[in-house]
């Protein structure tokens, strides 16, 4: 395993709510910095998320082969766990496919400030299941192969290049991305879930493979 391995997983992270939140500060009174503030706090968040996550692993990994000697056990047990969220995150979206609709909180965000904006991205990805979840999948999936760090940027630089799409049409665009927005928070509001569906499957056939071997 390596960085391109846990590189999908990064459309789960902003699939659904996510996306469509980054819709709506794109189009906000402020859209440059409400979607940059938007971006600062999802970032903090899932930066701290897989590192915290990729730490804990790398520490009972080293702590428990240090004891007794079973890197082959440890690792066994550590794929296991992933297994586990992983179809728990599986269980998840499905449950969440038909969570459509624009949520009344959404309304405000059309005068959303940066501080707001950065509020929201903190909050938002921390409450999420589904973004709790992945991180915790990643990370561990990282410490458990004994990646370094770093192999977790990419993971990370591509989660907030998806969730800057909005604000990447709208600098590309223009006015023309008033009609590019909204199909791309329809979309995201009724298709996402199946794409999530796919990485994952995707992820635990990695997974499961590592168990067999």
């Amino acid at each position: 395993m390596n960085f391109l391995t846990i590189l999908p997983m990064a459309v789960v992270m902003v699939a659904g709510t996510q996306l469509v939140a980054a819709v709506f500060l794109a189009t906000a009174d402020r859209p440059r910095a409400a979607s940059l503030g938007y971006l600062a706090g999802a970032g903090l968040v899932v930066s701290g998320g897989v590192t915290a996550s990729w730490l804990l692993t790398r520490v009972v990994n080293i702590n428990v082969t240090a004891g007794s000697g079973g890197h082959r056990t440890v690792g066994h047990w550590i794929d296991v766990v992933v297994l586990a969220l992983l179809v728990v995150l599986a269980v998840v979206v499905f449950l969440r496919r038909h969570t459509t609709g624009t949520p009344k909180w959404m309304s405000g965000l059309q005068h959303a400030s940066p501080g707001h904006a950065l509020r929201l991205g903190v909050l938002l990805f921390l409450t999420m299941p589904t973004d709790d979840l992945t991180m915790l999948t990643v990370g561990a999936s990282a410490g458990r192969h004994d990646l370094a760090w770093w192999h977790l940027l990419p993971f990370i630089l591509l989660t907030l290049a998806l969730l800057g799409l909005p604000l990447q049409a709208l600098l590309l665009l223009g006015h023309r991305a008033e009609a590019v927005l909204p199909r791309m928070r329809d979309w995201a509001q009724q298709h996402s879930w199946v794409v999530s569906e796919i990485v994952i499957g995707f992820f635990v056939l990695i997974t499961a493979a590592d168990l067999l071997r």
